[in-house]
Parts: C-alpha cells; sequence; structure tokens
C-alpha cells in the first residue's frame, strides 16, 4: 500500500522480536493530498445519534496526525518481520519492530503503507467510495437501533459484553497481566496482536496499548486511529480494506477460485469473514454493512454501479 518514494539508510542492527529502541535515520516523504471529503455538518447528519466520544474533531485530528505515518513491512518467510515506522513531519525513521530471526536476513517481499493515503490516494469518486465504505463498516461495528434507519452509528465505544479478554499467543505482541483486549473503537478492535501492531504503527511502541488498552475508549482521537490503521493495514494473507475498496489489490488465481474480488464485499470479509461471508445472501452483518454502505454513497452523490457488494459466495479469511 503506497506509492509514495521511501529513501532511508538504515544501520544493520540486531533486535529482539518486537524491540523498540533503535536508531533513527532521515527519509525523504513525499505527503499525499490532504483529506477533504466531509464537513462537521455532513458528519453530524451522517450520525446524528452518535456518542459525544466519536466527534468530527477527533476524527480530523485521527487523519491528520496518521497522515504523517509511513511504515516500510519487510517480510522473510511467513512470519519473520522488520518494520521501519517514519515520522514524515521530521523526517526521522526508526525500527520499531525486528523479529529475532531478521539478523542478516534478505527479506522475501518489502512493501510501504502510507496512513496519509487514507481516502486520498485515488481520483474524487474513488476516495469519496472508499470513504462510504469506511464509514458503513464503522457504523455497523458500532450501531445501536432500528434495522435500515441509518441513522444509530458510532453509538457503543466497546463490546457490551466485556467478560472476554481476548487473549491469543503471541510472541511478538505478549498480553499485559490483568489487561483484556474486547473490541473498542469505531472498528471494535480486538485481541492482544492487533493492540501491540497498532500501537507499534501509531506510536512507535508496541507496549502502550498493549499496557493501557483502555486508551482506545477513552481518547476519541487514538480511538479512530486504531481504526484507519486496522483499515490501511494488510494483515498475514489478507489485503487491507483500503487496498481492496480502491481496487490496488487484486484477487490472484486462488483467490478468484474462492470468489474474492475488489470491492467492498472484500472488506466485510476482511473485517469478519467467518461470521458473514460465504453464508449466503441474508447474513444480517453483510446486508447491514451494504445498507449502510449504499446509503453513505448516495449521501456523498457517488454510485457504485458494478459493486461487488456481497461475500455471501466468498470464502471467508480467518483471523
Amino acid at each position: 500500500m503506497r506509492s509514495y518514494i521511501l529513501i532511508i539508510a538504515i544501520s544493520l542492527l540486531s533486535f529482539n522480536c518486537g524491540n523498540n529502541t533503535a536508531a533513527t535515520t532521515t527519509a525523504i516523504v513525499k505527503t499525499p493530498a490532504p483529506f477533504n471529503l466531509i464537513t462537521e455538518k455532513q458528519f453530524n447528519d451522517l450520525f446524528p445519534q452518535r456518542n459525544a466520544f466519536y466527534n468530527y474533531t477527533a476524527f480530523m485530528k485521527a487523519i491528520k496526525e496518521l497522515s504523517q505515518i509511513q511504515v516500510k513491512v519487510s517480510k522473510r518467510s511467513r512470519s519473520s518481520y522488520q518494520f521501519t515506522r517514519t515520522d514524515k513531519a521530521t523526517g526521522k525513521s526508526a525500527i520499531v519492530r525486528q523479529d529475532d530471526d531478521w539478523s542478516g536476513a534478505t527479506p522475501d517481499s518489502t512493501y510501504t503503507i502510507d496512513y496519509g493515503n487514507f481516502c486520498t490516494e485515488k481520483d474524487a469518486q474513488t476516495n469519496k467510495k472508499e470513504l462510504a465504505a469506511f464509514l458503513a463498516n464503522i457504523a455497523h461495528e458500532t450501531r445501536n437501533g432500528e434495522n435500515g434507519k441509518h441513522d444509530d452509528g458510532l453509538i457503543y465505544i466497546h463490546e457490551i459484553d466485556t467478560s472476554n479478554s481476548y487473549l491469543a499467543p503471541n510472541d511478538a505482541y505478549p498480553a499485559f497481566k490483568g489487561r483484556k483486549y474486547y473490541g473498542r473503537g469505531p472498528i471494535q478492535l480486538s485481541y492482544n496482536g492487533n493492540y501491540g501492531k497498532a500501537s507499534n504503527f501509531i506510536f512507535g511502541d508496541k507496549n502502550i496499548l498493549l499496557n493501557n488498552p483502555k486508551l482506545i475508549e477513552t481518547d476519541p482521537v487514538i480511538a479512530f486511529e486504531t481504526a484507519i490503521w486496522f483499515w490501511m493495514t494488510p494483515d498475514t494473507g489478507k489485503p487491507s480494506p483500503h487496498d481492496a475498496m480502491i481496487g490496488k489489490w487484486q484477487p490472484s488465481t486462488a483467490d478468484k477460485a474462492m470468489g474474492r474480488s475488489p470491492g467492498f464485499g472484500m472488506t466485510i470479509n476482511i473485517i469478519n469473514g467467518p461470521v458473514e461471508c460465504n453464508k449466503g445472501e441474508n447474513v444480517f452483518g453483510m446486508v447491514d454493512r451494504i445498507s449502510f454502505y449504499q446509503y453513505f454513497l448516495k449521501q456523498f452523490g457517488v454510485t457504485d454501479p458494478n459493486c461487488a457488494c456481497s461475500c455471501g459466495k466468498m470464502v471467508a479469511y480467518h483471523y
């Protein structure tokens, strides 16, 4: 994800998995176009019942702050990584994760995630469709109201049932004792692996959200940043919703055989595939997301005539 130039000179260093102490270097970066797709009135009109926590000022600040972050992901084999995070405001880069077996390794692949490309990478129509897709998904994730009203998004700050800790074994992002990583924020970020990785990218320190997961339900800017982070960041074996929505991701032969194609349906598969996809056309979650998407498209004055909106026949990604 991202086509802008990143030039980095990095010293050869050896780090433990997830070590956040790294020397800095200077990077030359280009800044994407500014985000200007929605006004405060439009935001408020789209979410008339929203919790006051989810406010336009916080949303715009999250977009602005994240737009200054660029991360180069270098990968070897299936699970050995090096992350180089660049602060575009200062031009400084630092390795914020380098796994134990990385030293001396030649990466099999590299890609750069530029968070400034959130809803700005393509033409105006495509960017508005992407914003509609993002808002549709976060509306569904946080809604509480009557089906088909489209006025009940951005209400819940965290899951109703907080009894589940959402812990999973993760060498890079181990859970802190006594912490719970249940769904929080607009995208309902869950599990210690996602909290640690998001923290690594957003702050350059995995422990900020691992140690303080409640920041996502007490700081609205951080809450929106985690949602944008999830939207823009590929996971192992999955494209990002951003890339799937703007057509930057194209399916392989294997993907095509599994019914996967770019478009809104793929964003559902990425976010909640095992629950909502490959189960036919009447799954509530999928239908609700599509309904919000079509409603928001109309509010933005755009259409998606070739919308691959459904994931009803897509083989699901696993969490």
